[in-house]
């Protein structure tokens, strides 16, 4: 049993003098392996840093700046730390290290493959200058202002003031119609005459009322007008113009500051806009005739 003992006591002995011996023999490589981390840790903040002004020039979310600049540092980093297992002459660690990396990404993508498919396509969106902060845009069946664009979500207010949260995913994979891309948008108004007017003077009125309402048209010619058909109860009608506007508002202030104009102007005028109008005939014929038989049996 002492024997036994003092083989173990030795062998343990033997080991741990090994490695004492081996530590004192890399002390210099682990010194190097030590400085190259901090090295690199200082570096990873100098670069990250600068990468954060330059990217917060052309992003302006505070989110997506943070997380290029984190990725930005782990990867100088992750840099040191394989050059300092280089150092220390830890070969099989740093290719253990290198596909457990491999196995753990796979897995972690697989797992979060509409998170990071998101947060892909936030990156993505906050580059493009067609879509900004402030554009008024509709997608996706909704429509408002765009108020923030995170690594998850699109962010939309819409008119009544309720805010839409749609991934952005569902952005990069649908069309996307951006108002405030330019600074005229054409206005269309639909209307209809009664059968007894004069279509000549109906359309001269209707340019002449847009014309002197709205700023942005210079002269009569450049409203347009159109006969669409023969409907139920009316000849009906389209106008067409340019005005300046950017969002869905001023879409909708046009069209009403239209039809008000060409209302008033028919009514100076006396054109009548009808409304649809059905009659229903009541023909009795058939009941009255089988009354005068009924009455000349009983006669």
């Amino acid at each position: 049993m002492t024997e036994e003992l003092n083989r173990a006591y030795e062998l343990l002995s033997d080991k741990l003098i090994g490695w004492f011996n081996a530590i004192v023999k890399n002390i210099p490589n682990l010194i190097i392996a030590i400085i190259v981390l901090v090295v690199f840790y200082y570096i990873s903040k100098y670069v990250s840093r600068i990468i954060g002004k330059l990217v917060s020039k052309k992003v302006h979310q505070d989110s997506l700046v943070n997380i290029i600049t984190k990725i930005v540092a782990i990867v100088i980093i992750a840099a040191g730390l394989f050059l300092a297992l280089g150092i220390l002459n830890l070969s099989k660690t740093l290719e253990t290290l290198i596909g457990a990396a491999g196995v753990s990404g796979l897995v972690i993508g697989l797992a979060l493959q509409g998170t990071l498919s998101n947060t892909f396509a936030g990156i993505v969106l906050s580059f493009r200058k067609s879509i900004e902060l402030g554009h008024w845009v509709e997608t996706n069946g909704f429509a408002g202002e765009v108020v923030e664009i995170s690594l998850k979500n699109f962010v939309v207010k819409e008119a009544d003031n309720k805010l839409v949260m749609i991934p952005n995913k569902s952005i990069l994979e649908n069309p996307v119609k951006n108002y405030s891309l330019t600074k005229k948008m054409r206005i269309i108004v639909s209307c209809g005459v009664g059968y007894e007017s004069d279509l000549e003077k109906v359309k001269q009125l209707t340019k002449s009322a847009i014309a002197k309402q709205f700023a942005e048209v210079e002269k009569e010619e450049d409203v347009e007008f159109y006969y669409q058909e023969f409907g139920d109860s009316s000849i009906n009608f389209i106008t067409r113009f340019w005005i300046k506007g950017n969002k869905a508002k001023d879409k909708i202030t046009g069209q009403s500051d239209a039809i008000i104009a060409i209302k008033k102007a028919f009514d100076a005028e006396n054109i009548n806009i009808p409304f649809p109008i059905r009659t229903l005939q009541f023909d009795n014929k058939l009941s009255l005739a089988k009354n005068e038989k009924f009455n000349e049996a009983e006669a």
